[in-house]
Order: structure tokens, then C-alpha cells, then sequence
């Protein structure tokens, strides 16, 4: 099935959004919701006006305005009238203690405040790691699996064993960075990379005059950075745990430039990645990166949202460009968020 074109927006409310207003007409918009379906790779897709879309939802792409029980039927209710069914197994919990589930057709969804509300009116009992309804208990898992196996370095490697090119490897630099490095115009500045990889990011910013310093964990990675890119003055190539970055790196870097790296580390872990960046950043440094935008729980690579992103980044962070990119790789097209950000 060919990937379309055209693009329309879910906002964080859960309304469709075509050229940045809201979509008020029920027909319209019911016929969003109800066409969403999930292609290969998490592409969001679906209909509007009867011409296939790529759907970029900020947050899931179901916002459940309320719960319903029909018998024993499930429903959330969505906006524009719509109703969908759900199995209470298909629950999860995310850190910020939302209920998130998936529609009997697999289209994900979170709950409102106002339906968690009413959900818990619902059940016969709760509490921090299971549901109790007619009887029977469901746990609730966190939204996020542990997957302790990647932070180790022999994980990584495996995928650059045997001449092997591992499936974020694009051979070149993120489409993004390529358009908008030359558009931002920055000053020479220190560039950390983190994750770097093969390092074809990392060189660009070195080829643009940037003082480079490249970090990977596995020294295969490395190995094939050194021999595309060793020759360059500019760039220094580091094999290191990210997590365990020496203390006299602190806030030494002018630019931190995330892709492929956010989306790779244990979930669990997301938020000590931020207190990375933050650590590292010079007082009134920048964050610049790539992110993966769609539903993904098992990894690696890891889904996630713009609204999960914006939740960790407004404390520390002023947006400066936040957009998703509509001009990527063909299997990655509607799946990313290019964002530059001032730390605070």
C-alpha cells in the first residue's frame, strides 16, 4: 500500500486540524477517526474528504472524552460523536498516570481526565498496579517496558556485526538536518552527538566548520565512524555509556543534536536522558533533534509523542522551531518531530 501525500493533524484534544484550524464539521471529522488505521511501521493513516491521509496526532490519535459501558461492552467516546469498543486487557499506565488502551481494531488511545474520572466510578476497586471489574482483576502495566538488555554494549554491537546496516542507519544525515542546518545559520559552536553511530551527523556539523565531539557505546559503531570520518580534524569520536559521561563535560557544549538516540535507549530511562542533555548544555545552549512520532512500545527503536516530548522538555527548554517533518525517507514520512529548543 503506497503512503500518501497529503497530512492532517490530530491536536492534543483530539480534534482533527487541516491547515492549522480545528475541523468543527462532525462529518469531517468523524470521518478521521473512524478511518484511522495503524499501516506497517506505525504510520497513522485515514481518510479526509475521501482522500487517503497521513495523520501527525500530537499525543494518541483517539482522545477518549469519555468511557462507556454497554452491558458489558466497553467504549470510549471520541469527539465528532464517534464511539469506539476496548478490552480493559489492553490497558497501560504511563508516568504521568494516564490511562492509555488500544480500540478492538488496534488504533491506540488515551483517556481524558474527565474519562479516567468516570472510568474509576466504574470499577469495583483500583489501585497502583491493577483494576478490579464483574469480579475480575486486570493488571495494569506501565505504558513503557524495562528492557535492561540495551543499555548494555554488546546489544548494540550485534547489529554492526557481519557488515550488517542496522535499520536507523541511513548512510547519510537525517533529511532534517541536512535542511535545516544551513537554514538556522549557527555560530561555530561545540556540537555534542550522542549516539552518533556511523557518525554521518556528526560529520556534517563538522563539515559546516563545528567543533564535533561523537559518542557511541559500541566500538563498531565507532570503527566504521573512524573509517568514513577519522580523517576530520574537527571531529572527535568517543566510545561511552551516555549515561556515564565524565563530570568535567558538564555544561561544555554549545549544541546537543539528538536522532536515533532518544528513540533507542530503555524508556524507562527517557527522562535521565533529558537530565543528561541538561547537564551538558552551556548556560544558554540549544537542543536540537529528530524524534520519532508514532506508537511504538517494544524496541528498539521506541515510539513516542509530542505531547510525552513536551512533558519533559518545558521545564528546561523554549521552543525556538517545533514541527514535524513532512520531507523525510520514504518509511519514515509522518513519523518525525524536528524541534530547537533554548535551555532555560
Amino acid at each position: 500500500m503506497a503512503i500518501p501525500d497529503q497530512f492532517i493533524q490530530i491536536d492534543e484534544e483530539g480534534y482533527g486540524v487541516s491547515r492549522e484550524l480545528r475541523i468543527q464539521d462532525p462529518t469531517a471529522g468523524s470521518e478521521i477517526l473512524e478511518n484511522l488505521k495503524v499501516h506497517q511501521g506505525g504510520t497513522l493513516l485515514s481518510t479526509f474528504g475521501g482522500t487517503p491521509v497521513i495523520v501527525e496526532a500530537f499525543d494518541e490519535p483517539l482522545v477518549a472524552q469519555q468511557i462507556l459501558l454497554d452491558g458489558k461492552t466497553w467504549k470510549i467516546q471520541g469527539l465528532y460523536g464517534t464511539e469506539f469498543t476496548f478490552n480493559l486487557q489492553s490497558l497501560s499506565l504511563d508516568e504521568w498516570d494516564r490511562f492509555h488502551g488500544y480500540t478492538d481494531t488496534f488504533v491506540p488511545f488515551v483517556m481524558s481526565r474527565k474519562a479516567q474520572a468516570t472510568f474509576f466510578n466504574m470499577l469495583e476497586e483500583f489501585d497502583d498496579e491493577s483494576i478490579t471489574w464483574d469480579g475480575r482483576a486486570y493488571e495494569i502495566p506501565p505504558y513503557w517496558p524495562d528492557k535492561p538488555e540495551i543499555e548494555k554494549e554488546n546489544f548494540w554491537s550485534k547489529a554492526y556485526q557481519n557488515d550488517n546496516n542496522p535499520g536507523w542507519n541511513l548512510g547519510e544525515p537525517a533529511e532534517a538536518l541536512k535542511d535545516m542546518l544551513p537554514r538556522l545559520k549557527i555560530a561555530r559552536s561545540r556540537i555534542l552527538v550522542l549516539g552518533c553511530g556511523e557518525g554521518h551527523d556528526a560529520a556534517m556539523f563538522a563539515a559546516a566548520g563545528h567543533v564535533v565531539t561523537a559518542v557511541d557505546i559500541s566500538p563498531l559503531a565507532l570503527e566504521r565512524a573512524k573509517k568514513l570520518y577519522g580523517h576530520m580534524e574537527n571531529l572527535k569520536l568517543v566510545q561511552a555509556d551516555l549515561f556515564k559521561l565524565p563530570r568535567d563535560w558538564d555544561q561544555s557544549f554549545d549544541v546537543i543534536f539528538e536522532h536515533t538516540c532518544y528513540c533507542a535507549v530503555n524508556p524507562i530511562h527517557r527522562q535521565d536522558l533529558v537530565k543528561t542533555w541538561n547537564r551538558l548544555l552551556a548556560e544558554g545552549g540549544h537542543l536540537m533533534g529528530v524524534f520519532f512520532t508514532f506508537e511504538k512500545r517494544q524496541g528498539p527503536p521506541f515510539g513516542g509523542s509530542e505531547w510525552e516530548l513536551r512533558q519533559r522538555l518545558k521545564n528546561n527548554y523554549q521552543p525556538i522551531f517545533w514541527g514535524r517533518w513532512q520531507k523525510s525517507v520514504p518509511n519514515r514520512q509522518g513519523k518525525e518531530l524536528f524541534i530547537y529548543c533554548k535551555k532555560k
